[in-house]
């Protein structure tokens, strides 16, 4: 069983920087087999994968955040984080966070919203 909670979301004006954390409660397995990812949706659009991180530390990124955005993991404290910079308007989104291992499940945070805005 994984328990998820987002943090570091907000109001930010484009250009500038936000990082988001995601930490979990975890039983029966290490926190370090999961991969992790964010995921983010828009009003009115699909949720999105924005970027994932593996259990041996591969990352991967959308194609609209890579070189904005970075994935890391910190296994002794059950805790990712994603550094975003460069904030768009449309990076204005609610956030969530998913972990995943095979025969291990899947679970979601509740999200944490984040606003670019002048």
């Amino acid at each position: 069983q994984v328990h998820l909670v987002e943090s570091g979301g907000g109001l930010v004006q484009p250009g500038g920087p936000l990082r988001l954390s995601c930490a979990a409660s975890v039983s029966g397995y290490m926190f370090s087999i999961y991969a992790i990812s964010w995921h983010r949706q828009a009003p009115g659009k699909q949720r999105e994968l924005v970027a994932i991180i593996a259990s041996d530390g591969t990352t991967n990124y959308a194609d609209s955040v890579r070189g904005r955005f970075t994935i890391s993991r910190d296994n002794g404290k059950n805790t990712v984080y994603l550094q975003m910079n460069s904030l768009k308007p449309e990076d204005t989104a609610v956030y969530y966070c998913n972990a995943k291992a095979i025969g291990a499940g899947e679970y979601w945070g509740q999200g944490t919203q984040v606003t670019v805005s002048s």
